[in-house]
């Protein structure tokens, strides 16, 4: 998808699927935004990406579940780039637990985090975007937030969240030129699922139809697809990258 000259903000995007989306727009020649917890990770990511990549890349460490963080944070990603163009959020946190055992720091930190921080940034970015008449928001959800899961009452619940979030954003923001879209991906091998014992990996895969766990780069390709002028009549919607496990 050609993103050239498109400015991006990225949250979460020091590891995992987050550092998949930052490489993956720089490889479509976007301007990107890194965001991170510890602004030294941030940095040295920025640094090594330089060497590798010739569009504009900046990076600032905020937390994102309080809300005068994030309203720094993006005051300081739009005095960067100038003008920003796509916000996808992507960060989030997981403490699984059965409910019996959750306790409410558990249950207050992955809402916070995973869904707090979502209103944040959308509704401190809505103003600019309002202001250019255009934008594009893409929330990353989760299977789980479709189909729920043991254990993750949680996060199942920031997920789901989301996914009412990005329909309502979607009917409200439409017609000022700005989308709205979440992407809801499954078991995707990242070094979280990595750590996971091989049984229940094995079981994982025998879930899902296609029989193999996601990439970041399955996630990345439909991120760069709505991100991009092609989907400027898509808004509302949640795309399962899943291999069939939500049908």
């Amino acid at each position: 998808m050609n993103l050239k000259n498109k400015n991006i903000i990225i949250t979460g995007s020091t590891r995992g699927i987050g550092k998949e989306l930052a490489i993956s727009c720089l490889k479509n020649e976007a301007n990107i935004i890194i965001h991170g917890t510890n602004q030294e990770k941030v940095d040295t990511l920025v640094n090594e990406l330089k060497k590798q990549y010739k569009t504009k890349i900046y990076g600032f460490a905020c937390d994102i579940s309080n809300n005068e963080d994030c309203l720094n944070f993006l005051k300081n990603s739009i005095s960067s780039l100038e003008k920003i163009d796509v916000l996808i959020n992507n960060a989030g946190i997981t403490a699984d637990n059965l409910l019996l055992r959750m306790k409410e720091e558990q249950w207050t930190s992955v809402i916070n985090t995973n869904l707090n921080s979502v209103f944040y940034l959308t509704k401190g970015i809505s103003r600019h975007f309002l202001k250019n008449k255009a934008g594009k928001i893409i929330n990353i959800s989760s299977v789980v937030g479709v189909m729920g899961n043991a254990g993750q009452s949680n996060y199942a619940a920031s997920k789901a969240g989301i996914i009412g979030f990005t329909k309502s954003i979607a009917k409200e923001l439409g017609s000022k030129g700005i989308t709205c879209n979440a992407i809801a991906p499954g078991f995707i091998s990242t070094d979280m699922i990595k750590s996971l014992p091989d049984e229940y990996i094995n079981n994982i895969i025998d879930s899902i139809p296609i029989k193999r766990l996601g990439t970041t780069d399955d996630v990345s390709n439909i991120a760069m697809f709505l991100a991009s002028d092609k989907a400027n009549y898509i808004t509302g919607q949640t795309i399962s990258v899943d291999g069939g496990m939500n049908m």
